[in-house]
């Protein structure tokens, strides 16, 4: 019960912090959207993980499936002629999925016409959506001499760093939408622009400018920022900087180095002195 409330506890800061987003930028903007679909993303993963693991008493593993034989894979070979089984601790996503959708939709309920609702909604669903249709299959070979005359299956959510650049490709393709007259729907702004999935994430607002510290929008600017000299993307110093340039530092950075795992069950590492070369924004 304790790790449960500790998981509600995180949620209500997640709220929180959404909410302090809402009141420091403009809102329905690209940055906002991209905010609620990795938090959506990040309640349902973190969730979904701490009943796998047996940290929650609401839930636990995916129960066992009654499906068709998972895909072929790669790694494990061949599966002609191999006899399968849905099994393992498999993650239970679905549940995951259905307490994000309780308390990141709590405060944003359907029904209501505003497209600042709707528009929330469907980001946080974008979010959910970017963890639940992507498991993988992994499986396990049983037999004598490693023959693989059985395969155990289960279902396994992607990595969240993979949740997090799928969504940043959302974020970088984001549609911008206005509200219908029926103030049910929204519609793409722009001549042939295809309507926008669920997956895809939306927008109603420009964003600001954030190269400058602006306190009505929050930001704090980019000067002092780090950035990439060799990029040509938003880390690249050319953009990030907004074209003001950059100065190289050389630093020098304490960092843990020459860790060792001890039995059972410690990490101990050694302090040791890196210089780097470092790019900063004027």
């Amino acid at each position: 019960l304790f790790l449960w409330w500790q998981n509600c506890l995180v949620t209500e800061i997640a709220h929180a912090a959404l909410g302090y987003l809402r009141c420091h930028t403009y809102q329905n903007i690209r940055e906002t959207a991209f905010v609620y679909a990795i938090t959506a993303a990040g309640v349902t993963h973190a969730v979904t993980q701490a009943c796998s693991m047996g940290e929650l008493l609401q839930c636990g593993c995916e129960a066992t499936r009654s499906r068709v034989p998972p895909p072929r894979l790669a790694s494990i070979g061949p599966t002609e002629g191999v006899k399968w089984e849905w099994g393992g601790c498999g993650d239970d996503v679905e549940f995951g999925y259905e307490k994000s959708k309780q308390f990141m939709d709590a405060r944003r309920r359907k029904g209501k016409s505003d497209i600042r609702t709707l528009i929330d909604l469907h980001n946080n669903e974008a979010g959910r959506l970017a963890v639940k249709n992507y498991l993988r299959t992994e499986c396990k070979c049983h037999g004598l001499s490693g023959s693989c005359t059985l395969r155990t299956c289960w279902k396994k959510m992607p990595h969240f760093r993979e949740v997090g650049d799928r969504l940043l490709e959302r974020f970088n393709g984001a549609s911008k939408v206005m509200g219908g007259n029926d103030g049910k729907t929204l519609i793409p702004v722009g001549q042939n622009i295809k309507p926008p999935d669920k997956q895809d994430l939306i927008y109603s607002a420009e964003s600001p400018d954030f190269c400058l510290p602006n306190r009505k929008t929050g930001s704090l600017g980019t000067r002092g920022r780090m950035c990439n000299s060799t990029a040509l993307d938003v880390s690249g110093c050319d953009l990030l900087c907004c074209e003001r340039g950059y100065r190289d530092e050389t630093v020098v950075l304490e960092e843990n180095c020459l860790c060792r795992f001890h039995w059972c069950c410690v990490v101990q590492c050694k302090k040791c002195l890196v210089r780097k070369e470092l790019s900063l924004c004027h």
